[in-house]
């Protein structure tokens, strides 16, 4: 193993990964090309914990603008991580890689509830553990979730995998002067609100001094190239 190769991370993945730019729902071609990179990552090896996201399928904040209670359209939301989970396992263990879906609100036929010696282990075993359902609470993102469970598995990084290369000035699909930042700070992030994570995900991961990768995750061999310590789009520490 190299001096700064990973031997755990947590990796975020958000719903747009899951299906094609400006689409919804699920695209199988999109899942499996997520999923091939998964599976390169773990073969270093390296211990990977997944938690996605469901804006796919549904947003609770966007169910909230269209007058449905917050807390119900961020239960909705935690619903369609499942449905992503499901999916990217399906996918993995049809390349063979072991795999196990644990999530925040106990759903017993579906999936193992989350329970953090358990994930460990599977972790150990060399597993996937794909993380569904956010923290299980509502009022929280999917990025707070990523960061919570970085901070309790113990993971080495928290590698936020998205459709840009990086952190930007400014949207670099709207803005061409955009720059990109190749390293922040916690606290410049949090200064300059920067929509990188919300604040509650950066703070604890400043907290526990857990670095956070951006990169994009539809550029083939990113993910291996965090895992390995490669300079790769944003680092935050």
């Amino acid at each position: 193993m190299a001096a700064d190769q990973m031997s755990r991370v947590l990796l975020k993945i958000s719903g747009e990964g899951f299906c094609k730019e400006t689409d919804r729902g699920i695209d199988t071609q999109e899942v499996s090309a997520v999923a091939d990179e998964i599976v390169s990552a773990a073969r270093i090896p390296v211990q990977v914990a997944v938690v996605v996201g469901g804006g796919n399928i549904v947003r609770g904040a966007e169910m909230s603008h269209r007058g449905v209670d917050q807390a119900t359209g961020d239960y909705m939301g935690m619903l369609a991580t499942v449905i992503n989970a499901l999916a990217l396992q399906d996918t993995l263990e049809k390349r063979g890689l072991p795999t196990r879906v644990l999530t925040a609100i106990p759903m017993q036929s579906v999936a193992e509830p989350f329970i953090r010696r358990r994930a460990i282990r599977h972790l150990e075993k060399g597993r996937v553990i794909i993380l569904a359902a956010g923290t299980g609470n509502p009022h929280f993102t999917t990025d707070t979730a990523a960061a919570l469970r970085a901070t309790e598995l113990h993971a080495q990084a928290l590698l936020k995998a998205t459709k840009v290369d990086g952190v930007y000035t400014a949207d670099p699909n709207k803005d061409a002067s955009a720059k990109k930042y190749d390293a922040l700070s916690y606290m410049e992030v949090l200064n300059n609100h920067l929509k990188v994570m919300d604040s509650t995900a950066i703070s604890m991961c400043m907290e526990n001094r857990i670095p956070i990768i951006v990169f994009n995750l539809k550029k083939r061999g990113n993910i291996v190239r965090a895992v390995r310590g490669e300079t790769i789009g944003t680092r935050i520490q």
